[in-house]
């Protein structure tokens, strides 16, 4: 065993590693995969939204049908649009019987009182997005789910605000498309300003890139965890550490250091994540920069760390051995690891 219990071996590394993809990793790259899915599928569903007829909900359902596009993708598109997702959509099932005591939802959209019969509404137990089947971009692909239910949350959500039951519009509000249904530029303006807001939420990151999202955990993490007083910042460099014959700095996953530290030897932490379920080039790449990078970081009185997990990367046991050597801190992708590695700054830059 190393007497730094930073640094590890190989076989020390592997028998504290996960292998397999965190739960919380895997469900952040599912949550992008799904956006993806949206914004490749906008232009059709504004078409559809286009076609509709405001005064007849059936019109709408009849163009789903004709077009193929899954009901779940359209409630999806419109959970998003609206703001209006799992838990607000939770709390109206779990109150259902007060806000539609009769089991209609009367509503007015300027042209006199409407009435819509619930199918499906209200459903026992939870109403999660698995329960609607928009939680996975395979769900939405198929478009395997309950129809009648995905029209019942598909007229909330469209209709929801011109509800003629004070109280229920008050939960409602935000449920106005139909307020845009027969202008087509109001359609468009209304889709196309709300995926500037989604676009956002993926912009810089690769749908299928589950490493990316692995770096984008440890940013989190880390900045919750140390506090305001400590800078975490992704793709970050570090003074005085260049490649290129000295013409660029250095770009690392993470770097962190302390915000108030004004001393003329201010030290940073570099921080490289590399998880592969699956083998690739990705560590021997690494492998390949970690010498220099390690001689570049220790001669400007830095520190350079190295989480190292997954199943394919272990396979190749000669790069991981070269980032363990060339490593002061070296860890697996687990709580348990991250809270040494916290103690690791904590220590090196106080």
């Amino acid at each position: 065993m190393n007497d730094d219990r930073y640094e590890r071996t190989l076989e020390e590394l592997e028998r504290h590693a996960c292998k397999w993809w965190p739960r919380e990793v895997r469900e952040e790259a599912q949550k992008i995969s799904i956006l993806y899915t949206l914004l490749d599928t906008q232009e059709k569903f504004i078409s559809i939204l286009k076609l509709a007829d405001k005064n007849n909900i059936n019109k709408l359902f009849e163009i789903l049908d004709a077009s193929n596009f899954a009901y779940n993708l359209f409630l999806k598109h419109l959970v998003v649009l609206t703001d209006f997702g799992s838990e607000p959509l939770q709390r109206v099932n779990k109150n259902f019987s007060e806000m539609f005591p009769a089991g209609v939802f009367e509503y007015d959209i300027g042209t006199g009182k409407k009435l819509y019969s619930f199918t499906s509404l209200p459903v026992n137990g939870v109403l999660n997005n698995k329960r609607m089947k928009i939680d996975t971009v395979e769900n939405l692909r198929m478009g395997n789910c309950d129809k009648d239910l995905c029209k019942d949350i598909i007229m909330l959500l469209i209709y929801g605000a011109a509800t003629t039951d004070i109280s229920t519009r008050a939960i409602l509000f935000k449920c106005t498309p139909f307020e845009y249904l027969g202008n087509d530029f109001r359609i468009d303006e209304f889709v196309r300003k709300n995926y500037i807001r989604v676009s956002s939420i993926i912009r810089g990151k690769t749908a299928t890139d589950l490493g990316n999202v692995a770096q984008q955990y440890v940013v989190t993490y880390l900045t919750n965890a140390l506090g305001k007083n400590y800078n975490v910042r992704s793709n970050g460099t570090i003074p005085g550490v260049t490649q290129n014959d000295g013409t660029t700095l250095t770009s690392f996953d993470v770097v962190v250091d302390r915000k108030n530290d004004t001393s003329r030897h201010k030290k940073y932490i570099a921080i490289e994540v590399t998880f592969q379920e699956t083998t690739n080039s990705t560590i021997e790449r690494k492998g390949g920069q970690a010498r220099d990078r390690f001689e570049k970081i220790t001669s400007t009185r830095n520190f350079i760390a190295y989480i190292i997990d997954g199943a394919g990367n272990f396979s190749r046991t000669s790069a991981v051995s070269v980032l363990c050597d060339n490593s002061h801190c070296t860890i697996a992708y687990t709580p348990e690891e991250f809270n040494l590695l916290l103690e690791f700054v904590k220590e090196k830059i106080g």
